[in-house]
């Protein structure tokens, strides 16, 4: 099936594009969601007079993304804190929300945590890449430092046998 992308849509296309799905794909999720409609030969010409528009809000949002990315890169890292035993081990993981969430405390940005993406859980003291993916062209990176607002002594349980 033929349909005209509305949206951007993640390793599909981009708004405005005409691209070929299978008929079950586009039924069951790009019309219902509204993300695209079936290129009849109305919206085709319809398509047509509104290229124009779509890519210059295209090129605003890619502008502004710019910006985003560059006022992050200014960050250069994110130091969080958190609980940690002795080994290093953090009492629970450090999440892409909480990560977003200091994002916007720091930088005034607000970014999606589905656009936040780690090169490994954060679940001990120590230093990580973070992935911002502001637009599906414009990705920024930048460092997380985690260290240990307070070591708390892990409990090592000893099993006894019986005899």
């Amino acid at each position: 099936m033929q349909v005209i992308l509305k949206k951007d849509v993640q390793n599909l296309g981009e708004a405005g594009d005409l691209i070929n799905v299978k008929d079950g794909y586009a039924r069951n999720f790009l019309l219902p969601q509204k993300v695209a409609e079936v290129a009849t030969e109305g919206a085709l010409k319809n398509r047509e007079q509104n290229l124009v528009r779509i890519k210059a809000k295209q090129e605003k949002l890619h502008q502004q993304a710019l910006e985003k990315a560059k006022e992050i890169e200014k960050l250069a890292t994110l130091e969080l804190t958190a609980k940690a035993g002795e080994s290093g081990k953090l009492f629970g993981t450090i999440t892409t929300k909480k990560l977003a969430e200091e994002l916007l405390a720091k930088t005034n940005i607000e970014v999606d945590r589905k656009n936040v993406s780690l090169n490994a859980p954060i679940n001990k003291v120590g230093e990580y890449k973070m992935l911002i993916k502001l637009t599906s062209k414009v990705k920024t990176e930048i460092t997380v430092i985690v260290s240990a607002s307070e070591i708390l002594k892990e409990e090592i349980k000893e099993t006894e046998t019986a005899e």
